[in-house]
């Protein structure tokens, strides 16, 4: 005889396949990711810039690393930021899912882009750190990965205003529309 699963009250323990089916829904399709992400990053290279050239720091040596840096993390983080955004929204009212999508476009773009500075950062300071693998070496690349990540968030947080909260905003608002 078959053996009926226990069970369960409406949001406790989903079976396997609901589990499955919630993460595939969440996962972006190739067009998302392949459009969306170039157009996130674009978006934040321009927001960049645009900062820049408001603080008229627009001739600064390194404009290129800077805008390249923005827009490697915000293509990077959009496929990443949509599923998480998605995995939280899932069946949810239209405000919920515009606070999932806010929090995870603004948690994602930030921290991709801050692990890449902060792996720039590492790479340059790294050939006055000790010897590779050594008690000393990961005490360095720790603390200078924290530094990184700080120094990221004092002074590279400014360059996503105003563009980037107008771009995060009006993203947020699509992605949370009635499907």
């Amino acid at each position: 005889m078959k053996k009926e699963p226990a069970a369960h009250p409406k949001g406790f323990a989903p079976t396997h396949h609901a589990t499955r089916v919630r993460f595939l829904r969440a996962v972006p399709s190739w067009r998302e990711a392949f459009i969306g992400g170039p157009a996130w990053g674009l978006a934040m290279a321009f927001s960049a810039w645009c900062a820049l050239w408001l603080r008229e720091h627009d001739a600064t040596f390194h404009l290129e690393s800077i805008l390249l840096l923005y827009a490697l993390g915000g293509l990077v983080a959009w496929p990443l930021s949509l599923f998480a955004g998605r995995s939280i929204a899932q069946g949810r009212a239209v405000e919920t899912r515009f606070a999932a999508y806010l929090l995870c476009l603004i948690a994602g773009t930030i921290g991709v882009t801050a692990l890449f500075f902060a792996l720039d950062y590492r790479l340059f300071y790294s050939q006055w750190h000790a010897e590779a693998g050594s008690r000393v070496w990961f005490h360095q690349a720790l603390f200078t990965s924290l530094s990184a990540y700080y120094q990221f968030l004092v002074l590279g947080i400014r360059l996503y205003l105003p563009v980037g909260a107008v771009a995060l905003l009006l993203a947020s608002l699509r992605l949370a529309r009635p499907q």
